[in-house]
């Protein structure tokens, strides 16, 4: 299952660890993605998507219409 926000793509990045010598290592910056269910009452029906938390609070201020939508207009696949 790949850890991939169903709304906005974000994804996991690459970076490097850092140690106090200076070595760098690779490592991995994860999204924070929360299975959620999401009430669309023009279809009169609940959808459940894989969102990050930043994801939610734009949800939570713009409405989930409004942010499907947009996620549409990007090309994003969504329900």
């Amino acid at each position: 299952m790949a850890r991939v926000c169903d709304l906005t793509g974000k994804r996991t990045r690459v970076g490097n660890n850092v140690s106090h010598a200076n070595n760098k290592t690779k490592r991995k910056f994860y999204p924070n993605l929360q299975k959620k269910r999401f009430y669309i009452p023009e279809q009169d029906a609940w959808v459940t998507l894989k969102v990050a938390t930043s994801t939610i609070r734009t949800i939570n201020k713009n409405g989930i219409m409004a942010t499907l939508k947009k996620a549409k207009e990007q090309g994003f696949i969504v329900y």
